[in-house]
Order: C-alpha cells, then sequence, then structure tokens
C-alpha cells in the first residue's frame, strides 16, 4: 500500500558534502535518484520506495517474463558481445582457428534464409526415423544404434550423467548419476493439481503434437508420441525428488563401486552406456536418487520399444527445435516463452545468436570480452573488497553465541581457506578439436558433443581441477562452489549498478559488496555449512552448534513461508532458504566491512542520503525488476532464489542496521519485532 508523499528523514540530514577518492578522483553516490518513489515510506514498502522509479521507467516488454538490473546488464553485455563477434566476423580467419569458429557459428545462427529452406537434411540426420511407419525391428535398431549418438550429441535420456568433485573426497572427480527425463525439469508440473499446472500441462501436449506434426508426423502418431511422453515423464516425475528434497547433499549421495552399481541397478546395460561415451575404466559411481532410477529400470523393462522411441524422439525434436527453421522455434516459444513464462515474442535472432556463441565457445568469447572490457584496476578494486568482505566475516564468525569456540576457530579455517577468483580463468579451454561449418544443428550438436568428450577426457579417474571455471567471463552473476571452496565473480557482473568505479564504498558495498558476502556466507548456509575448508561433505560443527543453528535458520523459513506472491501463492522458505541465508550473511558482513573501510574517514552525505542510507538503496536496486504472473509462479516452483521484491523486504526486516538508518520503528508496517528477527550473522 502507499503511504502519503512526505519529506523523508534523510533528506533532514546534514548538507551535501562531496564523495570519497579513489586513485585521486572523488567518487559520486552511484543512486540514480530517478529510482526512487517517495510516496512510499522506507517502512512501509522499502522496495517500491527504493526501486518504484526505475520500475515505471523500465516496463516489461513483449520479450521478457521478468526485467530487472540483471537484464539490463545483460542487454549492455549482449550489445559488447554482438560488437565483439562482428569484428571476428568482419576479418579474414586462418581456417581452424577460434576466431574461425566465433563467426562461423554466429553466421550459422543468423542465416535466417538456410535455416527454413535447409534445415530438414540436418534434422533427418539427426533423426533418422520416420516414427510408425518404421517396423519393431527398424525401431529396435533405432534404439540400439542411432539413439546411443544421439546420446553423445547431447540429448536427454531418461536419467543424467555428469562428472565432478566426489563431495566426500573432494580432491578427487567422481562419475555422478541423476535423476533426468523430464522435458518440464520438474516433478510439480506433472504432480500438482492445481489449475495453473494443469494449464501447463495442457500447453505441454498441444507444443508436443504441433511440433511433432510440423515434423512430418500424422496427427494420429504426433497424439500417440505425446501420450507416451506424458505417461513416462509422469512416471520419472513420481519417483524423482522435489527441488526442495534436493538441496540436502546427504540424502543425494550414494557411492557405489562399479560392481554395485552393476548389481543394485541390474535393469540398465551400465557397460553399453559407458562405453558410448568412451569412459573406460569407471571404478565408482554417486548414486544420486536411487528410487528415480529404479522407475527408470521398470520403464525400461515395462514399456514397449515403440513407445521408448518417442520419448528419444521427442527430446531430440525438442532441443533439436530452436535451433533449425522459424516455425519450429515459434512452436517451441509459444510453450516455453507464452505459456510458461507470460512472455509474447521472442527475442530478435540476433541475440539468441549471441547467446548461443557465449553457451558454446564461452570461454573463447569471455577472452576477447576480458581484454576489451574489464580493465586491470576493476580487477585490484574488486580484490580490495574482498579481502575486507573476509576480514568482516570473520569479525562476525568471532562475535556469534550460537557457535562454540572449537566450531568459531574451524569456521575461520574454511574461511582463511577461501580460493578467490575474479574477473576471468588463470587458463583457458583448448577448442582445438572442435570443427564448426555452416549448418546451425550441426554446429550445435557438435558443440555439445565436443563439450560431454572434453568432460571425459579431462576428469575421468583424474582429479580435481581448481582452475576449472563454472561460469564463463561474461556472465551476470556470481557463484560459490562448496567442493573447492571456492568464490568466483566473473567479468560480467563486475558493472554497474553491481560495482561502479565512479562510485563510493557505501554504493559498491551495498550491491558488490553484498554479492560478495552472499557468495561468502554460502559456505556456512545450511548446505555449505556442511563441507568442510577442503570441500568434503561430512559434519565439522558440534551436534550443539548445528540444533542452535536449526533454531535460528527456522525464523528464516517460516518467514519467507508466510509471504504471499499472489493471491493464494505462498514463497516457498525451505526451497529458498539457503539463498535466503546468503541475502543476509552478505547484507550483514557488507554492512560491517563498509563501516570498517570508512571508518577513519566517515563519508559524507550525497543526494540527501547519509552513507548508511545509500548502502541499502544500493542493495534494493540490484534487484528492481518488473515481473509476469506466469513467471512468479513458475520460479515458486523452480527457483531457490526468492522473488526480487522479497530479497528486499523479506530481509531488511531482519537487519538492525536497516532500522537505524530509516529511523523505522513499530509504527511501521515492515517493523519486526528484535525477538522475532533473524540472528544468524
Amino acid at each position: 500500500m502507499k503511504g502519503l508523499k512526505i519529506m523523508t528523514i534523510m533528506v533532514l540530514a546534514a548538507a551535501t558534502t562531496a564523495g570519497c577518492q579513489w586513485g585521486g578522483k572523488t567518487l559520486g553516490s552511484g543512486i540514480d535518484l530517478a529510482n526512487l518513489d517517495t510516496t512510499y515510506r522506507p517502512g512501509t514498502d522499502f522496495y517500491e520506495y527504493a526501486t518504484h522509479g526505475w520500475q515505471v521507467r523500465h516496463p516489461l516488454t513483449a520479450e521478457y517474463s521478468r526485467y530487472g538490473a540483471f537484464d539490463v546488464l545483460q542487454e549492455n553485455n549482449n550489445r559488447q558481445l554482438r560488437s565483439l563477434i562482428d569484428s571476428v566476423a568482419a576479418q579474414k580467419n586462418e581456417p581452424g582457428s577460434v576466431a574461425q569458429k566465433i563467426a562461423d557459428l554466429y553466421n550459422s545462427a543468423m542465416d535466417s534464409v538456410n535455416l527454413n529452406e535447409h534445415y530438414w537434411g540436418a534434422l533427418e540426420e539427426f533423426l533418422l526415423c520416420d516414427g510408425y511407419q518404421n517396423t519393431r525391428e527398424i525401431t529396435e535398431n533405432w534404439l540400439k544404434d542411432v539413439w546411443p549418438r544421439m546420446q553423445r550429441q547431447g540429448v536427454q535420456g531418461l536419467f543424467g550423467m555428469y562428472i565432478g568433485a566426489d563431495e566426500k573426497d573432494s580432491k578427487q572427480n567422481l562419475v555422478s548419476i541423476v535423476q533426468g527425463g523430464l522435458t518440464l525439469g520438474q516433478k510439480d508440473y506433472y504432480v500438482d493439481t492445481d489449475p495453473e499446472t494443469a494449464k501447463i500441462r495442457q500447453a505441454f501436449d498441444k507444443y508436443i503434437v504441433g511440433l511433432c506434426q510440423h515434423q512430418g508426423f500424422s496427427e494420429k502418431d504426433a497424439r500417440r508420441i505425446s501420450a507416451d511422453v506424458m505417461r513416462i515423464e509422469t512416471r520419472l516425475a513420481r519417483a524423482s525428488k522435489s527441488m526442495t528434497e534436493l538441496r540436502d547433499p546427504e540424502e543425494n549421495y550414494n557411492k557405489l563401486s562399479y560392481q554395485e552399481l552393476k548389481e543394485q541397478f541390474p535393469g540398465i546395460d551400465w557397460d553399453a552406456y559407458f562405453a558410448n561415451f568412451g569412459m573406460k575404466g569407471v571404478k565408482e559411481v554417486c548414486m544420486g536418487q536411487p528410487a528415480a532410477l529404479h522407475e527408470v529400470e521398470k520403464v525400461l523393462k515395462e514399456e514397449t520399444p515403440e513407445a521408448l522411441q518417442n520419448v528419444y524422439l521427442w527430446h531430440a525434436l525438442d532441443m533439436a527445435s530452436s535451433y533449425i527453421d522459424d516455425e519450429s522455434r515459434q512452436l517451441n516459444f509459444a510453450f516455453y516463452g507464452t505459456a510458461m513464462s507470460g512472455k509474447t515474442e521472442d527475442r530478435p535472432r540476433w541475440k539468441r545468436a549471441v547467446d548461443a556463441v557465449s553457451g558454446m565457445l564461452g570461454e573463447a568469447l569471455g577472452q576477447l570480452y576480458t581484454e576489451r572490457f574489464f580493465p586491470p584496476a576493476a580487477k585490484e578494486r574488486m580484490e580490495t573488497l574482498i579481502r575486507n568482505l573476509q576480514v568482516a566475516l570473520g569479525e562476525r564468525i568471532a562475535v556469534q553465541d550460537w557457535m562454540s569456540d572449537e566450531t568459531k576457530k574451524v569456521a575461520q579455517e574454511k574461511l582463511d581457506a577461501f580460493y578467490v577468483k575474479v574477473g576471468y580463468p588463470n587458463k583457458w579451454k583448448d577448442y582445438s578439436e572442435l570443427e564448426i561449418g555452416d549448418s546451425y544443428l550441426r554446429n550445435v550438436l557438435a558443440c555439445n558433443e565436443w563439450e560431454i568428450k572434453d568432460m571425459v577426457r579431462t576428469k575421468l579417474n583424474q582429479p580435481v581441477d581448481r582452475e576449472e571455471w563454472f561460469m564463463t567471463p561474461q556472465t551476470v552473476n556470481a557463484y560459490y562452489n562448496p567442493t573447492t571452496n571456492e568464490i568466483c565473480f566473473p567479468a560480467g557482473i563486475l558493472q554497474p549498478p553491481f560495482f561502479d568505479m565512479q562510485a563510493d564504498d557505501a554504493f559498491n558495498y551495498g550491491a558488490i559488496g553484498v554479492v560478495i558476502g552472499h557468495e561468502m556466507t554460502h559456505g556456512f548456509d545450511d548446505q555449505g555449512a556442511k563441507y568442510d575448508k577442503e570441500g568434503n561433505l561430512r559434519q565439522w560443527w558440534s551436534d550443539e552448534d548445528t540444533k542452535r543453528f536449526s533454531e535460528r535458520i527456522q525464523v528464516m523459513r517460516q518467514f519467507h513461508d508466510s509471504i504471499e506472491v499472489l493471491p493464494g501463492l505462498h514463497a516457498n522458505g525451505s526451497l529458498t532458504l539457503g539463498e535466503n541465508m546468503a541475502d543476509h550473511g552478505g547484507l550483514m558482513v557488507a554492512f560491517q566491512a563498509f563501516k570498517n573501510a570508512t571508518a577513519e574517514k566517515p563519508l559524507g552525505v550525497i543526494d540527501g542520503f547519509t552513507p548508511e542510507q545509500r548502502f541499502f538503496l544500493a542493495y534494493a536496486n540490484v534487484w528492481g525488476q518488473n515481473i509476469r504472473d506466469e513467471e512468479i509462479r513458475k520460479r515458486v516452483k523452480s527457483d531457490p532464489h526468492e522473488l526480487g521484491k522479497w530479497r528486499v523486504n523479506g530481509q531488511m526486516p531482519h537487519i538492525d542496521a536497516w532500522y537505524e538508518a530509516f529511523g523505522i520503528t513499530e509504527k511501521d508496517p515492515m517493523f519486526v519485532p528484535k525477538t522475532k528477527r533473524v540472528t544468524i550473522w
């Protein structure tokens, strides 16, 4: 609800003074006053107070289901990446060079004439199937010969496989088998009975039938394919774990010897499966979700070869639909873009082409990106911020009354052991064996196959490479990886409104500082706290500390469970618990680091705001966004991050410094009594 239009408390503070300096330059506030709407009171709705002006100036376009600060920055990155790709494509490139591969992949994605007039040859070569016109013998041969090749090209099967760090022996890689086979990504869409989810299933059926008919199947056969897909995927969904259940690392770690795998899951030909990927000498595996894989065994035994072929064919068609003709892409967008997210217009072709290059040749493009757009001074200042945040988190750990001295000691050791990555990798991927031509679909399949081969080559029975990056340098995001105990901040996010070389510390600690603190405290959230400083999954807290910790995080869980994001739809406090804890920790740690950094040279008031107020405004502006109802429903089901509004309004009531900065009292609607606030960091 809007409040009366008022003069806010910060306008009554001292007169404006000059900002702080960095490298001899006077720095500004970084706050765009047009983002604010002072018809809202800070204590009534801080999110709207801080971001409503931004929302008005950035209405949702048909292309977006959610548009926020991340998207603004991504749009800027898209333009930068396009300029890089255009410059590479315009020059004469040596055959087989990375530049040639970037140019050819981009051009194949942009060649609308070839995509629409000549895609069928590549698709027919890919599918090698005439559906129900085949005999049972041909179907069985297809399953034996064609389907394995399609798996090598990245087509989803009935379960997933990857090679990554062994969570209980983090220096070594381990093959992991995980639940999968769901076009819709998670079980809720198959089992929930509410009207909105039922509409999604109806739209999914329409999409399957429409795309199959477009690719030459009769309506009868298309409907049989849809029936097989819905039946088999629903079977898998019922046996799968929910997104919340997948958050428990202990419950999803079941290590088996290769012989035990074959004995306990005899319904899958593991020798043939691994041989298909060139995986020789598999010794052990982690079986992530045994119940889901047992259901796969039943499906393979009980379903007909035709039904299995239909599911695999569907997964192939669905994957290919974005890389062939415009009508296939339109059918794909009508479901994923409109039915599931509420978008009414697809992204322009050039953006999709840039995304393709960035996704499939990510580090090759990232190397060009950082050379042009990420100056050394930005990396230097970011590293200073990170060091200050580490000190502040250490100080926060030291004063916690719920941690025993022994747990504090080990927590400090884990903090000191953080491996910090900023901007770009120390070494780049080698794409020399990847061949790119003029067919978009063939190029995508080649990239998928290369990626799987590269994973097997570099990880199977190999130690973990700590230098590996799990995001490209141009990514607008950041991460914490528990098995390597690392925090990573790609160059892509180190730009306004997250990181501004022209803004003072109040802004940068409130924006990128909270992002840094967020990733750091992931190492101590309800999941990260289960990994030691070496990245091994084991209990290193005492039982008493764990109990006190659980009591405190329950306050966070219940608070977010109570949030009604749409009429009758509540947030999922269990699914979003880890991210909410990291937001809380990020705010607490970043604010302390900010106060430490400015203790000897306090900042003054700029634009009518105190430094403390600017800190919280900078944080809120990171999460300003507009979002459609369809996207809200989708994210509540699947996203471990809270919605942007509640990353602000769900966090501020638990931060004492926010109350002090804006003079919030018990008369304000957002006020939460101190005894009911989250008290973790």
